[in-house]
């Protein structure tokens, strides 16, 4: 099999009425890899994805996959051999949960006991309990039937998973939980995934590599989400990336910021300690050092984990639990810059909160602190980009 798993050679799709739709593509997907084609509405990025199952035909060039271009395929056949998502799971209402899943391997000629075994074990590779297998689509919730359609999607073990805006009619709450499913899922399978969306920020955190494209279907820019934030091709690109696009940059860059102490509150029994790096966690709080003279106190459980923050009165004592701050996004150690100013900007005490795999706090990170790693790490860039 060739490296390229997917190539669009010179393609274009111009509609009877004289619309172009897609405008001399060329692209090459890499096996394995998770490839992002976002735009405004009306780019060509969904004529783009469907011209590789034939669902649309191109009016010139060639589309190949795995090597052989895919107009001598037959269609049904170049179908059943790809995974497809779209947008509103597309799921049969007739049919149960695990008849939705099995409905591939079905035409394939596998038996229904052992595509409806295979259908079973499917729900958990997408955080669904087997108990929904013999639920109908109208019983589930709207992120329950994209995790079935994701299912469907993988159940004849397709190389190539194609997945059309799967994830825009849902909220942000479950979109965020299924875009960590699909990453989790890719790192264990290793598919070759076409993803189709308008939204640059899902783009950016899914993809190995973004196309993005204008309106007249024309390829803008095609690159690594830090290549495509640090240095967009075109006024298009810029534009369309947005203006904050220097905070999305700092995604790529990991932290090295030094944790400090901080003084915590049990809110159980109401004692103080002091947590993080230099001290025996938890340590007795001494009322004096840096971790003690801050103007706020964290407050946690039983288990160590932050539940926010609590001002410090004059006197010194913690203001009463009706003031309670609940804290920012909280960050861990090796995680990006962007999650480090984002906890300390989200953080009541503009210090953002270090946890431990299981949650426990580590530590605190001041934002001055994560200001000068910014800086640091700006003017690395700058020295090497400076070099012969």
């Amino acid at each position: 099999m060739t490296d390229m798993a997917i190539r669009y050679r010179g393609v274009s799709k111009v509609y009877p009425d004289g619309t172009t739709a897609v405008d001399d593509l060329n692209l090459d997907v890499p096996a394995g890899s998770l490839t992002v084609f976002v735009g405004p509405s009306g780019c060509g990025k969904t004529t783009s994805l469907r011209m590789l199952n034939r669902m649309v035909e191109p009016t010139g060039g060639v589309v190949e996959v795995n090597g052989q271009d895919v107009s001598t395929i037959p269609a049904a056949q170049l179908r059943r051999s790809m995974g497809y998502v779209m947008q509103q799971s597309g799921l049969l209402p007739h049919k149960t949960v695990e008849d939705n899943i099995a409905t591939v391997p079905r035409l394939n000629g596998v038996s229904k006991r052992e595509a409806r075994a295979s259908a079973r074990e499917l729900l958990g590779s997408v955080g669904l309990d087997e108990s929904l297998a013999t639920r109908y689509p109208a019983q589930l919730s709207g992120g329950q039937q994209q995790r079935v359609g994701v299912a469907r999607a993988l159940a004849a073990d397709p190389p190539i998973l194609l997945m059309d805006e799967p994830f825009s009619a849902v909220d942000p709450v479950v979109r965020q939980d299924l875009q960590q499913e699909l990453l989790d899922l890719q790192k264990r399978l290793h598919r070759t995934i076409v993803f189709v969306t308008h939204d640059i920020d899902e783009a950016v955190l899914l993809g190995n590599r973004v196309a993005v494209f204008a309106r007249g279907g024309r390829l803008a820019q095609y690159a690594t989400p830090e290549e495509l934030l640090r240095a967009p091709a075109d006024d298009f690109v810029a534009d369309f990336i947005g203006r904050d696009r220097g905070f999305r940059s700092l995604s790529f860059d990991s932290a090295s910021v030094a944790l400090q102490p901080v003084t915590v509150l049990s809110s159980t029994t109401g004692e103080r300690t002091v947590v993080g790096p230099g001290v025996e966690n938890p340590a007795p709080w001494q009322g004096d050092g840096a971790a003690a003279t801050s103007d706020w106190v964290l407050v946690v459980d039983e288990r160590q984990h932050p539940l926010g923050w609590l001002p410090v009165r004059e006197s010194g004592e913690a203001a009463g639990h009706e003031e309670l701050r609940v804290g920012g996004t909280l960050w861990h150690s090796g995680d990006s810059l962007r999650t480090a100013l984002d906890a300390a900007l989200s953080s009541p005490s503009g210090q953002a909160v270090a946890v431990h795999e299981d949650g426990s706090v580590a530590g605190v990170v001041p934002g001055d602190a994560v200001m000068r790693a910014i800086e640091d790490q700006r003017s690395t860039r700058e020295d090497r980009g400076r070099r012969p």
